[in-house]
């Protein structure tokens, strides 16, 4: 029988805004390039050595108050950040500003050409953590430093043409086994030769958090686009991709030819764990290395642009913030499954060659889940500004879950931040667990099968608290 438990840390659900009768918002964005070479980018089965910065990597905070109800927001660029290290950034982040750990929200874009801020143990890298780790504690101070009075609106726009679901079913018997030697009935990245139909939707959506001083001066932005990194680096350098470039060149779509240093754009990343930028079914020109992360930032910060136009603001949005921890089940192998990868790693590398691809991998993989403990918490937040929603979750989400977030939410609009405040692998549905596939394989996805329902569950119990704080 299944067991978890749900514990709630805090819970802000009758904030007032009124108590001020002042919504105040600041932003801030601190440089958190390395500094020192090179550094491993991990975002494949073959990590890579970087010796050089292609743009900048940024972490990027909002922070909004108004009475008692506070939060900050932060996007960091960045692969991954585990939940111990987040924690200790927001330990310190209290300690500078006396904020509760509970109001602050670090998610990281998943850009694959940046390092990881948890566990690198060379020199180059654990300068990275250290740079990294102080930058986002000092976008946090900052942003909460800047708080001014302010008018914030909400509103989104659509970019379909660049995201594609990437798990596939093919053509009946064209199936490769999986790691473990397996038949799924999807796959991830396909040849194109093979398709049948994709294995899930896509979420166009570019949602907007617009803000303006009270007279109406452009202060900064958030966005939130469901698309994994988009790639395609030249030479072996470190970069923001297209989340750096949207943050670019937005400031010239809403603040003027010549905007303002102070203006601080931000995307964030939605629930794009089974989506990315790869047309399966078309086929595009070719393109110049970083050319692409172009083409989706422009059309993106279009989308932002497009979506302010007819927007309109409040000055005295309601502000508040519920966080929970989850407890939740780690998945472990069975006895055969822990027999098998313990056989191939007795192999010799020659050996190992006549087996399914990334069985090594997965035989590795496999054999670590055995040392996780039985379960895990995990972080989930709901925050309010005004009618405006904004979760977050603690994985790489499947885009139909943050969609049927949104359709359930009891908010008008809602805005679902993956990958924030830990990362614990990906979050596919029970359906898409059923159909296999890379996003479902033990040691990719981490937790119990129905995590997402007790998580989802979970998430629209504490909108539904914050919906009545007025």
């Amino acid at each position: 029988m299944r067991k978890f438990c749900i514990v709630l840390l805090v819970a802000l659900a009758t904030v007032s805004g009124k108590a001020s009768d002042k919504f105040e918002a600041g932003l801030a964005a601190t440089d958190i390039t390395p500094q020192e070479w090179p550094v491993t980018l991990r975002g494949s089965f073959s990590p890579k050595g970087a010796t050089a910065a292609h743009d900048p990597l940024r972490a990027r905070s909002l922070a909004v108050r108004n009475g008692e109800g506070r939060a900050v927001m932060t996007v960091v660029d960045i692969l991954y950040m585990d939940q111990v290290t987040i924690d200790q950034i927001k330990a310190a982040a209290t300690e500078k500003t006396g904020w509760k750990a509970t109001e602050f929200l670090i998610s990281g874009t998943h850009t694959h050409s940046a390092p990881t801020i948890s566990g690198p143990t060379d020199p180059a890298e654990m300068a990275f953590q250290k740079r990294a780790f102080d930058g986002i504690v000092a976008s946090i101070a900052q942003a909460i430093e800047n708080l001014a009075p302010a008018r914030i609106g909400f509103g989104s726009s659509e970019v379909p043409d660049e995201v594609y679901n990437r798990r596939w079913y093919l053509e009946e018997g064209k199936m490769p086994p999986n790691p473990f030697g397996g038949i799924d009935t999807v796959k991830m990245n396909p040849p194109r030769n093979l398709i049948v139909k994709p294995a899930g939707p896509i979420d166009p959506e570019v949602a907007v958090i617009n803000l303006q001083t009270v007279k109406g001066k452009p202060m900064g932005l958030l966005a939130n686009y469901a698309l994994h990194y988009v790639g395609s680096i030249p030479g072996k350098q470190v970069s923001a991709d297209y989340f750096g470039e949207f943050a670019r060149i937005l400031p010239y779509r809403l603040a003027g030819s010549k905007p303002s240093e102070e203006f601080v754009a931000i995307l964030s990343n939605g629930t794009s764990g089974d989506i990315n930028n790869i047309d399966f079914q078309g086929k595009r020109a070719p393109r110049a290395p970083f050319e692409q992360i172009g083409v989706v930032a422009s059309k993106v910060a279009d989308a932002a642009w497009r979506a302010t136009r007819d927007m309109t603001y409040e000055a005295n949005p309601a502000v508040a913030m519920t966080e929970r921890r989850v407890t939740l089940n780690y998945r472990k192998p069975s006895p055969e499954l822990e027999a098998e990868a313990r056989k191939i790693l007795e192999l010799t590398a020659e050996q190992q060659k006549d087996l399914p691809r990334l069985a090594a991998h997965y035989a590795v993989r496999t054999l670590a889940a055995l040392e996780k403990p039985d379960t895990v918490d995990v972080a989930i937040q709901a925050l309010r500004i005004g009618d405006q929603a904004i979760v977050s979750l603690p994985f790489e989400v499947l885009v139909e879950i943050g969609m049927d977030l949104k359709k359930r939410s009891p908010f008008p609009r809602t805005m679902i931040i993956e990958l924030a405040n830990g990362g614990f692998g990906y979050l596919p549905p029970p359906n898409q667990h059923e159909l296999g596939g890379y996003e479902t394989w033990l040691g990719t996805s981490k937790v119990q099968k129905d995590a997402s329902v007790i998580l989802t569950d979970a998430l629209l119990e504490m909108l539904d608290q914050i919906h009545g704080a007025e």
